[in-house]
Parts: structure tokens; sequence; C-alpha cells
């Protein structure tokens, strides 16, 4: 079959079209599936399957998944014994489990849950809960922890929770603080589905309080008794979702006094939150009546990580820019286990801990443990590792470089066949699967066979895979295939021409789309460098280019337009690669708003930046280009150099914003 021969010969097919005729039959499949056309396939499933194609497993699964309301045991259980030990085999056993669970089929649940490897499913380990506390295990705590973590109502957590409310095991305390959670993340379907396990009429005032908070307050609102009080709280935190200086209002005027100490301190620290995202300097000060209610109680406040993490944020950016140090480690100190150990929040501790050491009786301690936490991360290949190493004193270098790999090695990974099977489907088009197989492959390989696997990539221009499997080694780092450079002499060329970086393009394309040319966001951005189509034609338009939309995964004219509009970008932002990195990702609007304010170091700015996404990426651009720019000059670079100066309002002297950035 010409597709498999080519993928033999190491040759990637461009896209379906150039499938061979047995090869159609999967796509055809897919397409099927998309339409949900039953007859189509079920027929491109035979057809593959007559075929013998080495993907077959994939219409079979299609097929069979489309159904699966219908099926019977039976037929998954013969669908396992044809494709055993496969991805496909181990996900459609998690679409069984959870319409097993639909179902409340328990013994056939039983039976494959075990046999689930991934286990990767939220509500499906919901289901598995419920089951374990009917065996008799004291699941309390795993239980909390999964349902506090659930983002969307479900019927497997929904389940859980219900019996294990029905069992005495959930106190109301539980389940008012789930409702808490939920509303806090802004969720209201969660926070009624859990509010119905309370009751009737708070089931219905979740829903009310959800629509219409401040009307909740005026005509509703009690606190004589705790559910009341709870309710209140709720609609406070509601309120501040979109409006923080209306709950502040609120607050004053009456719901502080009135709400229980800990109420009024979840409401003080849901404003709090709504404060830092919105950047407004009065965050802190709510975060502080917060902490001052919450001591009334005796206890550490509760309150949700993401909810500690802006307390860190706001207090990092407070005080014109000085900084809270004393609250950046109460909020961190607060925060899980788990998140403590993030690396951001090891950093911003360390330097925390430096910042208040010179007014402490134990200032060497202090200061002793500040260069023990940089120290746990400096040199990590993240950010903050970067930024930890250069406040050692250390500079930023490349890790060495790892044996070559053995003949042994490459050959293993050539001839895997989950490997292949995800090359062979993102030769076909179907990326998306392609991908999910390929990771499945990589379950338990240790760094050997993962650097095999990621070459093998790296050899066949699936960039993507390259780097994200390269990113999965710890004690062995290929530095050439984490950080590839491909079309080396056209980015350089493009760069140097219009007086870009080369290491800050670079950066940027790895974060963007992993120099998958044709790679397409859910927002509909395109291409090497993720250009929106108004964004390509308006930069098209400036630079005098003959533009037509086809063209916008063209690779030349793709990396033209994108390097183009970015220095478009840095210019118009006093050449600040963090804030431009944030207008490329999220649109040259909201940094503007984002630098108003006190003028803030460059990573505290980064780090407060509301959207999360943008924030990721701004770091992971930066972080990205320091290592482009070592493997381009053979040189030590900076990360703080590369931040720069702080970062605050325009200066009144610089040329005025150019609006016309789209």
């Amino acid at each position: 079959m010409l597709g498999l021969t080519l993928l033999a010969l190491g040759v990637t097919l461009p896209h379906a079209a150039c499938a061979a005729p047995a090869d159609s039959a999967i796509v055809e499949a897919r397409e099927a599936l998309r339409k949900k056309d039953r007859t189509r396939l079920a027929a491109a499933r035979s057809a593959a399957m007559a075929a013998q194609h080495p993907l077959a497993m994939w219409a079979d699964y299609f097929e069979l998944g489309n159904r699966l309301a219908e099926a019977q045991q039976p037929e998954l259980n013969a669908f396992y014994a044809r494709w055993p030990a496969t991805y496909v085999e181990d996900r459609l056993r998690n679409d069984w489990l959870l319409e097993l669970g639909k179902r409340r089929d328990w013994a056939n649940f039983a039976v494959e849950y075990p046999r689930f490897r991934m286990n990767d499913d939220r509500e499906v380990s919901c289901y598995a809960l419920m089951l374990d506390h009917q065996a008799g295990k004291d699941v309390h705590d795993e239980a909390l922890a999964t349902w506090l973590a659930q983002k969307d109502a479900d019927d497997g957590c929904a389940l859980m929770a219900a019996t294990l409310v029905d069992a005495k095991k959930f106190s109301n305390a539980d389940l008012w603080r789930k409702v808490r959670v939920a509303i806090d993340a802004g969720r209201p379907k969660a926070a009624r589905q859990a509010a119905v396990l309370i009751g009737a009429w708070p089931a219905a005032s979740v829903v009310e309080l959800s629509d219409s908070p401040l009307r909740f307050l005026a005509k509703s609102a009690s606190a004589s008794t705790r559910p009341g009080a709870e309710l209140a709280a709720l609609s406070l935190m509601r309120l501040a979702s979109t409006d923080p200086d209306a709950a502040v209002l609120q607050l004053n005027e009456r719901w502080d006094r009135a709400l229980p100490p800990d109420l009024a301190a979840w409401a003080w620290a849901a404003v709090g939150k709504q404060a830092a995202l919105k950047l407004m300097p009065e965050a802190t000060e709510h975060f502080q009546r917060a902490a001052l209610r919450a001591s009334r109680e005796g206890a550490e406040p509760d309150w949700p990580d993401d909810t500690l993490a802006w307390k860190v944020r706001a207090a990092l950016r407070a005080d014109g820019g000085r900084g809270r140090w004393q609250q950046v480690m109460q909020g961190i100190n607060a925060m899980s286990a788990e998140q403590q150990r993030d690396p951001a929040w090891v950093y911003w501790k360390a330097r925390a801990l430096q910042k208040l050491s010179g007014n402490s009786q134990d200032a060497e301690g202090m200061r002793g443990l500040s260069r023990e936490l940089l120290a746990s991360i400096a040199g990590r290949m993240h950010f903050y590792g970067k930024l930890a190493a250069e406040d050692l004193g250390q500079s930023v270098e490349l890790p060495g470089k790892p044996a070559p790999l053995t003949a042994e090695e490459i050959e293993a990974a050539r001839n895997h066949p989950g490997l292949t099977r995800a090359l062979q489907l993102i030769a076909l088009g179907l990326r998306n699967e392609g991908v999910r197989e390929w990771n499945f492959s990589l379950r338990g390989m240790d760094d050997r066979q993962l650097l095999a696997a990621a070459q093998l990539a790296c050899d066949r221009e699936v960039w993507d895979r390259c780097i994200n499997t390269s990113d999965r080694t710890r004690g062995e780092i290929d530095i050439d295939q984490r950080f590839p450079m491909p079309f080396r002499t056209e980015v350089q060329a493009r760069a140097r021409d219009i007086g870009l970086d080369p290491a800050y393009v670079y950066g940027l394309i790895r974060q963007e789309s992993r120099f998958v040319m044709d790679a397409r966001s859910g927002v509909g951005a395109s291409g090497l460098m993720q250009i929106m189509p108004a964004t390509a034609r308006w930069t098209a338009r400036k630079i005098g280019l003959d533009f037509t939309p086809d063209l916008i995964t063209d690779r030349d004219v793709n990396l033209r337009l994108g390097t183009s509009y970015l220095k478009m970008v840095l210019d118009d932002f006093d050449g600040s690669q963090a804030m431009a990195a944030a207008a490329y990702n999220a649109g040259p609007s909201r940094p503007r708003r984002w630098r108003e304010g006190p003028s803030l170091e460059a990573a505290i700015w980064a780090e407060n930046i509301p959207f999360n996404e943008t924030r990721d990426y701004v770091k992971k651009v930066l972080s990205n280009a320091t290592y482009y720019s070592i493997l381009l000059s053979g040189q030590t670079a900076s990360l703080k150099t590369r931040l720069g100066r702080p970062i605050g309002p325009r200066d009144d002297t610089a040329p005025p914003p150019d609006k016309e950035l789209p």
C-alpha cells in the first residue's frame, strides 16, 4: 500500500488526500463518525477489517463507540480480544465504564475497572470510589478531594456524593464547602448539583443567586441561620465575580458583621481574588480582611489553591510594586502541600524569605532557607528554574549531551507497534488520534526509550511529538530534540531582515505550533506562527503582500506574516519581549491594560497576567528563547536580561500606541 510504503521509507504524508485506497477506509470511518453516519461508518469499518489494515482497530473503535449506548458486554469483550493491550482497547474501556456507570451495571463495572490502565477519568474514579465505599472501605478523604476537584457536573461524582451523604460519610459542612468551591471557580451547575444534596430550598436558592446575586441579597438573604448565612456568602462570592466593588459595598454595609467569621472570610477572599484578577490595588486589603476574619476561628483558611495563588500575586504587586512579602509567605504557606511544590511558589517563597530576613532575628537562617529553596529548582528547564539559577549567581547552561542512541534502541522505536500506528494516523491527517496513540505508547518508557521515540519523531519531522516526547525525560536530556530548529535558514534570514531576535522567534513558534505547519487552534489561528485570519489579512496589507486565505498555512507566507506582526507588536510595546508575547497571544489591547498601575519587575508582571493561558505562554516563550539564544550563538544567555526593565505605564514621551494593531 502506497501510504504505508512511504512511511516505511521515512516519508511523512502531508494530508489524507495522499492516502492509498486502503488508507481511505480509515479516513472515511473518521469522517462518517464526525457526521454520525452509521451506514457509512459500518461500511468503512468492514472495508478496513477486510483489508486487514494496520489501523483497522481505529475504524472498529469508531464504529462500536458510536453505538455504545446500545452495546452489550459480549461485544466489548470481543473488541478487547481483537485488540489487546492497545490504546483503543483501553480508551473504549474508559467509555464503556462511563456507560456502565450510567446503566448502574455494577457487576460488569467491577470486572472492567481493574483492567483500565490509564485510569485518567475523574467520573470513572467517582464511580469506583462509590463501589469501594459500598465494599466497606473508608474513602471519605479521597472521595471529597476528587469531588472538590471536579470541574463540571457529572453523573458519576454526583452519585458518589449522594451515596456518601446517605451513608452519613459526607457532612453538611462537606457539602457546603463543595458549593463554595464551585461558586468560587465559576461553576454554578456543579454548585447546584451539590446543593441538591443539602435540600430543595438550598438548590433553588443557588440557582437564584447564581442568576442575580444582588437581587438575592436584597430580597432573600438572611444570616439568622447557618444555611441562610451560607447562601448569603455564596451570593457575595458570585457578585464579586462580576463586580468586586459592589460586593465590598454589600460587605461593608451589612454582611461583614452579619456573617459568621469563616463565611465572611470566604466572601472577602473571593472579593480579593476577583480584584486581583482585575489587577486592582485594593486586592491585598481585601485579602487582609479575609485573613483577619479567618483568624477569629483560630484555624488556617481553607480557601482553594487558586484563590491563595491570587493572594500571592496581589501581594507581589502591592504597595506600588514594593510588594507585601509577609502576605506572599502567608498565601504560599496556606496552599496545599502539592501546590507549594510548584516551582512558581518555591521561587516566590524564596524571594519572600530574602526580603523578610532583614527584619528578622534569624536573618542568616532565613537567607539560608531561601538559598535552599532556590537551589531546589535552579537549573530545571523552566522559567523559574532559570530565574532561581540567576538569583544564585549561576549562568543558564545547556545540559550535557546523553550518550548516542544505540542501533538496538533506534530499531526498537522503529518497530514499536503503537508508535508506528501513531505516525500512520498523523500522516493520514488524523492528528488527534495519532497524538493519543503516541502518548499511550510512551507509558512506562524509561529515558533511553523516550529519547529513541523522540528521535523517531524528529527524523520524520513530526516536531510536536519530537519535542513533547523528549520533554518527558528526567535524567538524560537531549537539548537538540527539545529545542529543534526546523527551517533555520528561513527563520534566521527573516528575523535578520526585519530586526528580530531569531531566538525569540523560535521560542514563540515552539510554543505556538511546535513547528506543525498545518496546525489550527480552536479559535481559528493557523500555521507555523498561529495567525488569526483577520490578523493575516491586516498584516499582509501593511507589508504589501499579495495574500489569499489559502496561503495562511504556507510556510514562507506564514513565517513572513507572523514575524512582521510580531515586530510591529514588539515595537509598540517598547521592545518588551514579555509584553509583546502577551500581545501575540491575547491581543495588544489586553497587555496595554495590564501594564497600567505600578511599575513592576517583569517577572512579577508576567506572574500577574490574569489569563492562565497567556501567563503560561509568556513564561514559556521567554524560557524557550533563552535556550535558543544559547544554541544559536554558542554563548551564555540570561533570562533576566530577556525580561528587560520593569514594566509599567507607557512613558509620556513615548509615541502613542498603535490602535490599529489587531
